[in-house]
């Protein structure tokens, strides 16, 4: 289908920072492949949970200065990590050093009953609320956040959970980022209908993914807003010895409506991964854009 675009994600967890720089460099140079994502974790969610995990908008900083392609992100940043206008501030530095490359990914956090995502938050010090207090907080943020990067001038906010006087973001992008936010909750569908551009979901069962972006499709209606705006995305694994599965999974999702395929790369990454997704699972799928 002509306009599916296609990216990576590493997930920065088990892996040398040497290896992440190598695959973002190889991918910034094969057009097939337009994005690029890591994620927001502290610690480990999948393999050893002592290994290494590196933090996601540092490492994005980095690979920004390195490539000079790729449009980029984190898929997504917990809203629960860092405050909304500092979060802001972040993402316009990154957007800078990137040359207008960013888009924002943002997501409500873990879920209660992920337990081993959820042990990240005691060991940082950082609050875990409830799930309706943590939906509730990231539509003030992203208000927050497009206030920001937008306004010409100082403003206050009083949030149910966001208290700002005096607010200002200076410098401010070019242009500001797309949007993203990921999440399948009903609650979250309601934030995306709002405030998305772009709206994510893993793509673990795509029957599933198809009924929530029709839930999604409603919610704008009941909002007034053309769901044709906000470009449906949906992140997929990608299996080194079984690329026909990742081709069949990709046919499946652009069949959905999904045109924003994000392929997730598990380390170790093999040499000349970038291009083996290139001409093994995107070309082979026939999805690619022309």
């Amino acid at each position: 289908m002509p306009g599916t675009s296609f990216g990576i994600a590493t997930a920065q967890s088990q892996v040398a920072y040497a290896d992440i720089v190598r695959v973002w460099r190889e991918a910034d140079g094969i057009p097939e492949i337009e994005h690029a994502w890591l994620y927001d974790h502290l610690m480990p969610i999948f393999g050893d949970p002592d290994g290494p995990t590196y933090e996601g908008w540092t490492l994005l900083a980095a690979l920004a200065a390195l490539t000079g392609r790729l449009r980029m992100g984190v898929l997504v940043t917990s809203n629960r990590f860092r405050p909304p206008a500092m979060l802001a501030k972040i993402a316009t530095t990154v957007d800078a050093v990137s040359g207008g490359r960013l888009e924002f990914g943002i997501g409500a956090g873990s879920r209660p009953g992920h337990p081993i995502a959820r042990r990240e938050y005691e060991a940082h010090g950082l609050p875990f609320h409830d799930f309706a207090h943590s939906v509730e907080s990231l539509a003030e943020a992203c208000t927050v956040i497009r206030r920001l990067w937008t306004e010409d001038e100082p403003f206050d906010f009083h949030g149910e959970h966001i208290d700002l006087t005096g607010a200002f973001g200076n410098p401010k992008p070019a242009a500001p980022p797309k949007m993203l936010i990921a999440g399948r909750s009903k609650a979250v569908l309601r934030v995306v209908a709002e405030h998305a551009d772009i709206w994510n979901i893993p793509g673990g069962d795509i029957a599933d993914a198809a009924e929530r972006s029709a839930l999604l499709d409603r919610y704008c209606a009941e909002l007034g807003r053309d769901p044709k705006e906000i470009v449906r995305s949906i992140y997929l694994p990608a299996f080194y010895d079984r690329p026909q599965e990742t081709r069949h999974a990709i046919a499946e999702a652009v069949g959905a409506g999904f045109g924003h395929i994000v392929l997730g790369l598990a380390p170790p990454y093999p040499a000349g991964v970038a291009r083996w997704l290139a001409d093994e699972v995107i070309a082979g799928s026939g999805r690619a854009r022309p």
